[in-house]
Protein backbone atom coordinates (compact mmCIF):
# COMPACT_ATOMS: atom_id res chain seq x y z
CA UNK A 1 0.00 0.00 0.00
CA UNK A 2 1.57 3.29 -1.12
CA UNK A 3 2.31 6.09 1.34
CA UNK A 4 0.34 9.33 1.19
CA UNK A 5 2.02 12.70 1.66
CA UNK A 6 -0.45 15.43 2.58
CA UNK A 7 0.24 19.13 2.18
CA UNK A 8 -1.63 22.36 1.44
CA UNK A 9 -0.92 25.52 -0.53
CA UNK A 10 -1.22 28.25 2.11
CA UNK A 11 2.22 29.76 2.77
CA UNK A 12 1.95 32.30 5.58
CA UNK A 13 5.14 34.03 4.43
CA UNK A 14 3.55 34.66 0.99
CA UNK A 15 0.83 36.74 2.65
CA UNK A 16 2.72 39.68 4.27
CA UNK A 17 -0.27 41.01 6.21
CA UNK A 18 -1.01 37.65 7.80
CA UNK A 19 2.68 36.94 8.44
CA UNK A 20 3.01 40.26 10.28
CA UNK A 21 -0.14 39.56 12.29
CA UNK A 22 1.40 36.29 13.47
CA UNK A 23 -1.76 34.34 14.30
CA UNK A 24 -1.39 31.05 12.37
CA UNK A 25 -3.78 28.13 12.69
CA UNK A 26 -3.07 24.53 11.64
CA UNK A 27 -4.93 23.47 8.46
CA UNK A 28 -7.60 21.37 10.15
CA UNK A 29 -9.37 20.58 6.87
CA UNK A 30 -6.16 18.90 5.72
CA UNK A 31 -5.77 17.15 9.07
CA UNK A 32 -9.31 15.75 8.90
CA UNK A 33 -8.54 14.10 5.55
CA UNK A 34 -5.20 12.76 6.84
CA UNK A 35 -6.90 11.31 9.92
CA UNK A 36 -9.48 9.50 7.80
CA UNK A 37 -6.81 7.95 5.59
CA UNK A 38 -4.83 6.87 8.66
CA UNK A 39 -7.98 5.27 10.03
CA UNK A 40 -8.30 3.32 6.79
CA UNK A 41 -4.83 1.87 7.24
CA UNK A 42 -2.69 4.07 5.00
CA UNK A 43 0.73 5.37 6.01
CA UNK A 44 0.36 9.12 6.14
CA UNK A 45 2.90 11.96 6.38
CA UNK A 46 2.46 15.73 6.30
CA UNK A 47 4.41 18.68 4.92
CA UNK A 48 3.09 21.87 6.50
CA UNK A 49 3.60 24.89 4.24
CA UNK A 50 2.41 27.35 6.91
CA UNK A 51 5.94 28.37 7.92
CA UNK A 52 7.78 27.28 4.76
CA UNK A 53 9.85 29.72 2.71
CA UNK A 54 9.18 28.21 -0.72
CA UNK A 55 7.38 25.34 -2.49
CA UNK A 56 10.75 23.68 -3.08
CA UNK A 57 10.93 22.78 0.61
CA UNK A 58 8.52 19.93 -0.12
CA UNK A 59 11.32 18.12 -1.97
CA UNK A 60 12.87 16.85 1.28
CA UNK A 61 9.51 15.37 2.34
CA UNK A 62 9.08 13.74 -1.06
CA UNK A 63 12.55 12.20 -0.83
CA UNK A 64 12.22 11.14 2.80
CA UNK A 65 8.76 9.55 2.56
CA UNK A 66 8.85 8.34 -1.07
CA UNK A 67 5.04 8.64 -1.30
CA UNK A 68 2.89 7.15 -4.00
CA UNK A 69 0.45 10.03 -3.60
CA UNK A 70 0.80 13.74 -2.99
CA UNK A 71 -2.51 15.12 -1.76
CA UNK A 72 -2.61 18.93 -1.82
CA UNK A 73 -5.62 19.43 0.42
CA UNK A 74 -6.37 23.03 1.37
CA UNK A 75 -8.10 23.93 4.61
CA UNK A 76 -11.70 24.67 3.64
CA UNK A 77 -12.28 26.27 7.04
CA UNK A 78 -9.73 29.04 6.30
CA UNK A 79 -11.54 31.89 4.54
CA UNK A 80 -8.26 32.97 2.91
CA UNK A 81 -8.23 29.79 0.82
CA UNK A 82 -11.63 30.74 -0.61
CA UNK A 83 -10.10 33.94 -1.99
CA UNK A 84 -7.77 31.91 -4.22
CA UNK A 85 -4.77 34.22 -3.76
CA UNK A 86 -2.45 33.95 -6.77
CA UNK A 87 0.64 33.53 -4.57
CA UNK A 88 -0.88 30.32 -3.23
CA UNK A 89 -2.11 29.09 -6.61
CA UNK A 90 1.36 29.45 -8.11
CA UNK A 91 2.85 27.62 -5.13
CA UNK A 92 0.39 24.77 -5.68
CA UNK A 93 1.35 24.54 -9.36
CA UNK A 94 5.02 24.33 -8.41
CA UNK A 95 4.40 21.55 -5.87
CA UNK A 96 2.39 19.62 -8.45
CA UNK A 97 5.35 19.65 -10.83
CA UNK A 98 7.82 18.68 -8.11
CA UNK A 99 5.66 15.72 -7.09
CA UNK A 100 5.21 14.56 -10.68
CA UNK A 101 9.02 14.52 -11.06
CA UNK A 102 9.01 12.00 -8.18
CA UNK A 103 6.38 9.88 -9.99
CA UNK A 104 3.61 10.67 -7.47
CA UNK A 105 -0.08 10.52 -8.27
CA UNK A 106 -1.17 14.09 -7.49
CA UNK A 107 -4.62 14.74 -6.04
CA UNK A 108 -5.87 18.29 -5.34
CA UNK A 109 -8.69 19.49 -3.09
CA UNK A 110 -9.32 23.22 -2.66
CA UNK A 111 -11.82 25.97 -3.34
CA UNK A 112 -9.65 27.22 -6.21
CA UNK A 113 -9.21 23.82 -7.84
CA UNK A 114 -12.94 23.12 -7.50
CA UNK A 115 -13.64 26.36 -9.38
CA UNK A 116 -10.76 25.95 -11.89
CA UNK A 117 -10.24 22.18 -12.17
CA UNK A 118 -9.26 22.32 -15.84
CA UNK A 119 -6.39 24.71 -15.07
CA UNK A 120 -5.03 22.45 -12.33
CA UNK A 121 -5.26 19.40 -14.57
CA UNK A 122 -3.39 21.34 -17.26
CA UNK A 123 -0.64 22.05 -14.72
CA UNK A 124 -0.13 18.33 -14.18
CA UNK A 125 -2.51 17.26 -11.41
CA UNK A 126 -3.96 13.78 -11.94
CA UNK A 127 -7.24 14.25 -10.06
CA UNK A 128 -9.22 17.17 -8.66
CA UNK A 129 -11.59 16.38 -5.81
CA UNK A 130 -14.61 18.65 -6.13
CA UNK A 131 -16.41 19.90 -3.03
CA UNK A 132 -16.23 18.09 0.31
CA UNK A 133 -13.39 15.70 -0.21
CA UNK A 134 -12.77 13.12 2.53
CA UNK A 135 -15.02 10.34 1.23
CA UNK A 136 -14.10 10.98 -2.40
CA UNK A 137 -10.41 10.86 -1.53
CA UNK A 138 -10.79 7.55 0.31
CA UNK A 139 -12.63 5.95 -2.62
CA UNK A 140 -10.17 7.33 -5.17
CA UNK A 141 -7.02 6.18 -3.36
CA UNK A 142 -8.56 2.74 -2.81
CA UNK A 143 -9.40 2.43 -6.51
CA UNK A 144 -5.89 3.47 -7.62
CA UNK A 145 -4.25 1.19 -5.05
CA UNK A 146 -6.32 -1.74 -6.33
CA UNK A 147 -5.52 -0.78 -9.94
CA UNK A 148 -9.16 -0.14 -10.76
CA UNK A 149 -9.40 2.46 -13.51
CA UNK A 150 -13.15 3.09 -13.66
CA UNK A 151 -13.24 6.45 -11.93
CA UNK A 152 -16.61 7.45 -13.37
CA UNK A 153 -18.33 5.65 -10.51
CA UNK A 154 -16.63 7.91 -7.94
CA UNK A 155 -18.70 11.03 -7.24
CA UNK A 156 -17.00 14.42 -6.92
CA UNK A 157 -14.04 14.01 -9.29
CA UNK A 158 -12.47 15.75 -12.26
CA UNK A 159 -9.66 14.12 -14.26
CA UNK A 160 -8.32 13.72 -17.78
CA UNK A 161 -8.96 10.71 -19.97
CA UNK A 162 -7.60 10.61 -23.52
CA UNK A 163 -7.04 14.39 -23.36
CA UNK A 164 -10.70 14.97 -22.48
CA UNK A 165 -11.65 16.39 -19.09
CA UNK A 166 -14.12 14.18 -17.25
CA UNK A 167 -16.26 15.49 -14.41
CA UNK A 168 -18.28 12.99 -12.38
CA UNK A 169 -21.56 13.62 -10.55
CA UNK A 170 -21.50 15.90 -7.51
CA UNK A 171 -21.04 14.18 -4.17
CA UNK A 172 -23.59 14.86 -1.46
CA UNK A 173 -22.18 16.42 1.70
CA UNK A 174 -21.53 14.36 4.79
CA UNK A 175 -24.35 14.65 7.35
CA UNK A 176 -23.01 12.63 10.28
CA UNK A 177 -19.95 14.68 11.21
CA UNK A 178 -19.39 12.69 14.39
CA UNK A 179 -18.47 9.74 12.16
CA UNK A 180 -15.20 11.46 11.21
CA UNK A 181 -12.10 10.90 13.32
CA UNK A 182 -10.63 13.93 15.05
CA UNK A 183 -8.06 15.80 12.91
CA UNK A 184 -4.59 14.22 12.85
CA UNK A 185 -3.13 16.71 15.30
CA UNK A 186 -0.13 14.43 15.85
CA UNK A 187 1.17 15.32 12.36
CA UNK A 188 1.56 19.02 13.24
CA UNK A 189 4.54 20.69 14.88
CA UNK A 190 2.37 22.48 17.43
CA UNK A 191 5.37 24.17 19.05
CA UNK A 192 5.87 26.34 15.95
CA UNK A 193 2.30 27.58 16.22
CA UNK A 194 2.51 28.02 20.00
CA UNK A 195 5.76 30.06 19.84
CA UNK A 196 4.34 32.37 17.17
CA UNK A 197 1.15 33.01 19.15
CA UNK A 198 2.95 33.59 22.43
CA UNK A 199 5.36 36.02 20.78
CA UNK A 200 2.65 38.02 18.99
CA UNK A 201 -0.32 37.77 21.37
CA UNK A 202 0.89 36.39 24.69
CA UNK A 203 -1.48 33.42 24.60
CA UNK A 204 -1.91 30.25 22.54
CA UNK A 205 -4.96 29.75 20.31
CA UNK A 206 -6.01 26.65 18.36
CA UNK A 207 -8.79 26.24 15.83
CA UNK A 208 -11.73 23.89 15.68
CA UNK A 209 -14.79 23.38 13.45
CA UNK A 210 -18.10 22.25 14.94
CA UNK A 211 -20.18 22.54 11.75
CA UNK A 212 -19.95 22.52 7.96
CA UNK A 213 -21.81 24.75 5.56
CA UNK A 214 -24.09 27.76 5.88
CA UNK A 215 -27.82 27.84 5.01
CA UNK A 216 -27.91 31.59 4.36
CA UNK A 217 -27.59 32.96 0.85
CA UNK A 218 -25.61 36.21 0.79
CA UNK A 219 -25.04 36.66 -2.93
CA UNK A 220 -21.29 37.40 -2.64
CA UNK A 221 -20.41 34.39 -0.48
CA UNK A 222 -18.97 31.33 -2.25
CA UNK A 223 -19.44 27.83 -0.84
CA UNK A 224 -17.54 25.52 -3.20
CA UNK A 225 -16.67 22.96 -0.51
CA UNK A 226 -19.59 22.55 1.90
CA UNK A 227 -22.43 24.29 0.07
CA UNK A 228 -25.69 25.58 1.55
CA UNK A 229 -26.32 22.55 3.74
CA UNK A 230 -25.66 23.01 7.45
CA UNK A 231 -24.50 19.98 9.41
CA UNK A 232 -23.28 19.93 12.98
CA UNK A 233 -21.16 17.82 15.26
CA UNK A 234 -22.77 16.92 18.58
CA UNK A 235 -21.77 18.98 21.63
CA UNK A 236 -20.46 15.74 23.20
CA UNK A 237 -18.15 15.09 20.24
CA UNK A 238 -16.82 18.66 20.31
CA UNK A 239 -16.19 18.61 24.06
CA UNK A 240 -14.37 15.27 23.75
CA UNK A 241 -11.95 16.82 21.25
CA UNK A 242 -11.54 19.93 23.39
CA UNK A 243 -10.60 17.78 26.40
CA UNK A 244 -8.05 15.90 24.30
CA UNK A 245 -6.53 19.13 22.95
CA UNK A 246 -6.41 20.71 26.40
CA UNK A 247 -4.61 17.67 27.80
CA UNK A 248 -2.13 17.40 24.90
CA UNK A 249 -1.47 21.04 24.03
CA UNK A 250 -2.84 23.12 26.92
CA UNK A 251 -4.32 25.83 24.68
CA UNK A 252 -5.63 29.10 26.14
CA UNK A 253 -8.12 30.03 23.45
CA UNK A 254 -10.11 28.47 20.61
CA UNK A 255 -11.13 29.96 17.26
CA UNK A 256 -14.33 28.14 16.27
CA UNK A 257 -13.96 28.69 12.54
CA UNK A 258 -17.49 27.71 11.51
CA UNK A 259 -19.26 30.01 9.07
CA UNK A 260 -22.10 30.10 11.62
CA UNK A 261 -21.54 28.79 15.15
CA UNK A 262 -24.27 27.13 17.19
CA UNK A 263 -27.17 27.61 14.79
CA UNK A 264 -28.89 24.34 15.79
CA UNK A 265 -31.55 25.05 18.48
CA UNK A 266 -30.36 24.15 21.96
CA UNK A 267 -26.81 23.33 20.84
CA UNK A 268 -25.05 26.18 22.65
CA UNK A 269 -27.01 25.59 25.85
CA UNK A 270 -26.00 21.92 25.92
CA UNK A 271 -22.42 22.82 25.00
CA UNK A 272 -22.18 25.28 27.92
CA UNK A 273 -23.64 22.69 30.31
CA UNK A 274 -21.06 20.08 29.26
CA UNK A 275 -18.15 22.51 29.65
CA UNK A 276 -19.34 23.44 33.14
CA UNK A 277 -19.82 19.79 34.09
CA UNK A 278 -16.28 18.90 32.96
CA UNK A 279 -14.86 22.14 34.43
CA UNK A 280 -13.26 22.88 31.07
CA UNK A 281 -12.40 26.57 31.02
CA UNK A 282 -11.04 28.60 28.11
CA UNK A 283 -12.05 31.60 26.02
CA UNK A 284 -13.09 31.46 22.39
CA UNK A 285 -14.23 33.50 19.41
CA UNK A 286 -16.87 32.68 16.79
CA UNK A 287 -18.57 34.04 13.68
CA UNK A 288 -22.29 34.84 13.64
CA UNK A 289 -24.98 36.98 12.04
CA UNK A 290 -26.65 39.98 13.64
CA UNK A 291 -30.11 38.44 13.37
CA UNK A 292 -28.95 35.37 15.35
CA UNK A 293 -27.66 37.45 18.25
CA UNK A 294 -30.91 38.98 19.47
CA UNK A 295 -31.94 36.39 22.09
CA UNK A 296 -30.45 37.15 25.49
CA UNK A 297 -30.66 33.54 26.71
CA UNK A 298 -28.54 32.46 23.74
CA UNK A 299 -26.01 35.23 24.44
CA UNK A 300 -25.86 34.28 28.13
CA UNK A 301 -25.15 30.64 27.17
CA UNK A 302 -22.33 31.77 24.89
CA UNK A 303 -20.85 33.90 27.68
CA UNK A 304 -21.22 31.02 30.15
CA UNK A 305 -19.31 28.73 27.78
CA UNK A 306 -16.43 31.21 27.54
CA UNK A 307 -17.18 33.20 24.39
CA UNK A 308 -15.05 36.34 24.46
CA UNK A 309 -15.45 37.70 20.91
CA UNK A 310 -18.05 37.37 18.17
CA UNK A 311 -17.16 38.41 14.64
CA UNK A 312 -20.37 39.65 13.09
CA UNK A 313 -20.84 39.91 9.34
CA UNK A 314 -22.11 43.48 9.62
CA UNK A 315 -20.85 44.35 6.09
CA UNK A 316 -22.55 47.76 5.76
CA UNK A 317 -24.38 50.46 7.67
CA UNK A 318 -26.63 51.04 4.67
CA UNK A 319 -29.83 49.01 4.49
CA UNK A 320 -29.85 49.51 0.72
CA UNK A 321 -26.52 47.71 0.40
CA UNK A 322 -27.48 44.92 2.84
CA UNK A 323 -30.59 44.29 0.75
CA UNK A 324 -28.59 44.34 -2.50
CA UNK A 325 -26.29 41.69 -0.98
CA UNK A 326 -29.30 39.50 -0.04
CA UNK A 327 -27.84 39.61 3.44
CA UNK A 328 -31.17 39.10 5.18
CA UNK A 329 -30.24 41.33 8.11
CA UNK A 330 -31.00 44.91 9.07
CA UNK A 331 -28.91 47.79 10.35
CA UNK A 332 -31.22 47.92 13.37
CA UNK A 333 -30.32 44.29 14.17
CA UNK A 334 -26.61 45.16 14.05
CA UNK A 335 -27.19 47.91 16.62
CA UNK A 336 -29.30 45.70 18.90
CA UNK A 337 -26.95 42.71 18.69
CA UNK A 338 -23.91 44.88 19.46
CA UNK A 339 -25.57 46.38 22.52
CA UNK A 340 -26.69 42.96 23.77
CA UNK A 341 -23.21 41.46 23.39
CA UNK A 342 -21.57 44.34 25.26
CA UNK A 343 -24.17 44.05 28.02
CA UNK A 344 -23.19 40.40 28.53
CA UNK A 345 -19.43 40.96 28.45
CA UNK A 346 -18.80 39.65 24.91
CA UNK A 347 -16.72 41.71 22.47
CA UNK A 348 -18.61 42.42 19.20
CA UNK A 349 -16.31 42.67 16.18
CA UNK A 350 -17.36 43.66 12.66
CA UNK A 351 -16.53 42.41 9.20
CA UNK A 352 -17.07 45.40 6.91
CA UNK A 353 -17.21 45.36 3.12
CA UNK A 354 -16.90 48.45 0.93
CA UNK A 355 -17.28 48.70 -2.82
CA UNK A 356 -20.35 46.56 -3.44
CA UNK A 357 -21.97 47.52 -6.76
CA UNK A 358 -24.22 50.53 -6.40
CA UNK A 359 -22.62 51.77 -3.17
CA UNK A 360 -22.58 55.58 -3.04
CA UNK A 361 -20.89 58.16 -0.85
CA UNK A 362 -24.03 58.27 1.31
CA UNK A 363 -23.85 54.48 1.86
CA UNK A 364 -20.18 54.73 2.81
CA UNK A 365 -20.95 57.55 5.24
CA UNK A 366 -23.65 55.45 6.92
CA UNK A 367 -21.22 52.57 7.38
CA UNK A 368 -18.55 54.79 8.92
CA UNK A 369 -21.14 56.36 11.22
CA UNK A 370 -22.30 52.91 12.36
CA UNK A 371 -18.73 51.85 13.19
CA UNK A 372 -17.98 55.04 15.11
CA UNK A 373 -21.26 54.99 17.03
CA UNK A 374 -21.10 51.32 18.04
CA UNK A 375 -17.30 51.13 18.48
CA UNK A 376 -16.86 47.38 18.04
CA UNK A 377 -13.94 45.60 19.70
CA UNK A 378 -12.19 45.05 16.35
CA UNK A 379 -12.96 45.68 12.70
CA UNK A 380 -11.92 43.81 9.58
CA UNK A 381 -12.33 45.84 6.40
CA UNK A 382 -12.25 44.54 2.86
CA UNK A 383 -13.55 45.51 -0.54
CA UNK A 384 -16.04 43.38 -2.43
CA UNK A 385 -14.29 40.34 -3.92
CA UNK A 386 -16.04 38.44 -6.73
CA UNK A 387 -15.82 34.68 -6.11
CA UNK A 388 -16.82 32.15 -8.81
CA UNK A 389 -20.17 30.50 -8.24
CA UNK A 390 -21.83 33.57 -6.72
CA UNK A 391 -24.55 35.82 -8.12
CA UNK A 392 -22.25 38.76 -7.45
CA UNK A 393 -19.52 37.20 -9.61
CA UNK A 394 -21.98 36.68 -12.47
CA UNK A 395 -22.95 40.34 -12.24
CA UNK A 396 -19.39 41.67 -12.63
CA UNK A 397 -17.46 38.86 -14.35
CA UNK A 398 -17.30 40.66 -17.72
CA UNK A 399 -15.34 43.46 -16.03
CA UNK A 400 -12.73 41.09 -14.55
CA UNK A 401 -10.23 41.53 -17.35
CA UNK A 402 -6.97 42.75 -15.82
CA UNK A 403 -7.35 40.87 -12.52
CA UNK A 404 -9.55 38.06 -11.21
CA UNK A 405 -7.68 37.38 -7.95
CA UNK A 406 -5.62 39.23 -5.38
CA UNK A 407 -1.95 38.34 -5.00
CA UNK A 408 -2.23 38.37 -1.19
CA UNK A 409 -4.90 39.28 1.35
CA UNK A 410 -3.71 42.88 1.76
CA UNK A 411 -3.93 43.83 -1.90
CA UNK A 412 -7.50 45.13 -1.53
CA UNK A 413 -7.83 45.81 -5.25
CA UNK A 414 -11.31 46.54 -6.54
CA UNK A 415 -11.32 44.39 -9.67
CA UNK A 416 -14.46 45.78 -11.33
CA UNK A 417 -15.78 49.25 -12.13
CA UNK A 418 -17.68 51.01 -9.36
CA UNK A 419 -18.56 54.44 -8.05
CA UNK A 420 -14.93 55.31 -7.30
CA UNK A 421 -11.50 54.32 -8.57
CA UNK A 422 -9.60 51.44 -6.87
CA UNK A 423 -7.20 53.93 -5.21
CA UNK A 424 -10.16 55.53 -3.42
CA UNK A 425 -11.05 52.26 -1.70
CA UNK A 426 -7.47 51.66 -0.61
CA UNK A 427 -7.45 55.12 0.99
CA UNK A 428 -10.93 54.52 2.43
CA UNK A 429 -9.55 51.44 4.20
CA UNK A 430 -6.80 53.57 5.80
CA UNK A 431 -9.16 56.38 6.78
CA UNK A 432 -11.84 54.17 8.36
CA UNK A 433 -9.26 52.38 10.51
CA UNK A 434 -7.79 55.70 11.73
CA UNK A 435 -11.24 57.18 12.34
CA UNK A 436 -12.30 54.06 14.28
CA UNK A 437 -9.18 54.16 16.45
CA UNK A 438 -9.75 57.85 17.13
CA UNK A 439 -13.22 57.02 18.46
CA UNK A 440 -11.81 54.18 20.56
CA UNK A 441 -9.42 56.74 22.07
CA UNK A 442 -12.32 59.12 22.79
CA UNK A 443 -14.15 56.27 24.54
CA UNK A 444 -11.15 55.73 26.83
CA UNK A 445 -10.76 59.47 27.48
CA UNK A 446 -14.33 59.50 28.78
CA UNK A 447 -13.48 56.63 31.12
CA UNK A 448 -10.62 58.66 32.59
CA UNK A 449 -13.20 61.15 33.85
CA UNK A 450 -16.19 58.91 34.58
CA UNK A 451 -14.29 56.06 36.30
CA UNK A 452 -11.00 57.51 37.56
CA UNK A 453 -10.67 54.78 40.23
CA UNK A 454 -10.66 52.09 37.52
CA UNK A 455 -7.93 53.63 35.37
CA UNK A 456 -5.35 51.14 34.07
CA UNK A 457 -2.22 51.62 32.01
CA UNK A 458 -4.15 50.13 29.06
CA UNK A 459 -6.94 52.73 29.39
CA UNK A 460 -4.41 55.56 29.72
CA UNK A 461 -2.45 54.35 26.68
CA UNK A 462 -5.60 54.08 24.56
CA UNK A 463 -6.73 57.55 25.66
CA UNK A 464 -3.36 59.07 24.77
CA UNK A 465 -3.51 57.49 21.29
CA UNK A 466 -6.02 60.26 20.45
CA UNK A 467 -3.03 62.57 20.03
CA UNK A 468 -1.91 60.45 17.05
CA UNK A 469 -5.17 59.22 15.55
CA UNK A 470 -7.09 62.52 15.55
CA UNK A 471 -4.68 64.34 13.19
CA UNK A 472 -3.93 61.11 11.26
CA UNK A 473 -7.64 60.53 10.59
CA UNK A 474 -8.06 64.16 9.48
CA UNK A 475 -5.15 63.87 7.04
CA UNK A 476 -6.43 60.58 5.64
CA UNK A 477 -9.86 62.13 5.15
CA UNK A 478 -8.36 64.97 3.12
CA UNK A 479 -6.54 62.44 0.92
CA UNK A 480 -9.81 60.54 0.51
CA UNK A 481 -11.62 63.70 -0.65
CA UNK A 482 -8.89 64.31 -3.24
CA UNK A 483 -9.57 60.87 -4.75
CA UNK A 484 -13.36 61.22 -4.98
CA UNK A 485 -13.29 62.72 -8.47
CA UNK A 486 -10.63 60.42 -9.94
CA UNK A 487 -11.89 58.46 -12.98
CA UNK A 488 -13.43 55.13 -11.95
Amino acid sequence: MKNILFSHSYFLRFDPKQWATGQPYPPIGTLYAAALMKEKGYTVSFFDTMFAHSPEEIISSLEKNDPGFLVLYDDGFNYLTKMCLTNMREAAFKMIKLAKQKKCTVIISSSDSTDHFEQYLQEGADFIVLGEAEQTLAELVAAISEQRNDFLSIAGLAYKQNDAVIKTVRRTVLKELDSLPFPAWDLVDIDLYRKTWLKQRGYFSLNMATTRGCPFKCNWCAKPIYGNRYNSRSPQNVVAELKMLKEKFNFDHIWFCDDIFGLKPGWVNEFADLLEKDQLRFTFKIQARADLLLQENYIKDLARAGCATIWMGAESGSQKILDAMDKGTTVEQIYKATQLLKKNGIHPSFFIQFGYPGETKDDITKTIRMINELIPYEIGISVSYPLPGTAFYEKVKNELIEKTNWTDSDELALMFRNTYAPAFYKQLHRYVHKSYRKHVAIQHIKRLFTKPSAITSFTFKKAMSFLYYAPAAWMDKQKLHSLENAPA
